[in-house]
């Protein structure tokens, strides 16, 4: 077959594609990404990361450290719509079991070029309000 296919049905993030340079990867729900049990941000320091829903409701969620505790940011995806999120920005997705959603970026991000940022209570309950109202 000339034209390649792929596809990824197991829970969590897998790269399905990898190429000199980028990757491509699916990202299913799994229970650490519901809205109310996200306890973490992660963050790339040398690439953006493109996220695209392909089916679902998932919401991005962004955040920015100030001196008053963290800036939120979240956009409810819409079908197609194509999410970039620029290197060295805080963030997560929420999602919902019918979710689907392909992410591009450098090649190897997931491996060697990722931080997470532990979330207070304080900032668990302050992002759960914000996905509750979307």
């Amino acid at each position: 077959m000339i034209i390649e296919q792929y596809y990824n049905s197991d829970p969590g993030y897998k790269p399905i594609l990898i190429r000199d340079g980028w990757q491509v990867g699916h990202l299913n729900f799994m229970p650490e990404l519901r809205p109310e049990a996200i306890d973490r941000l992660e963050r790339h320091k040398q690439t953006d990361e493109v996220f695209i829903l392909f089916k679902g409701s998932a919401s991005l969620v962004a955040a920015i450290e100030t001196p008053a505790g963290l800036k939120w940011e979240t956009h409810r995806m819409g079908a197609g719509v194509t999410y970039n999120v620029p290197a060295v920005l805080w963030h997560t997705i929420a999602m919902t079991p019918e979710d689907l959603v392909l992410i591009v970026e450098k090649n190897n991000t997931h491996l060697n070029d990722v931080e997470y940022r532990k979330l207070t209570d304080a900032e668990r309950r302050s992002l759960q309000e914000i996905l509750n109202k979307e």
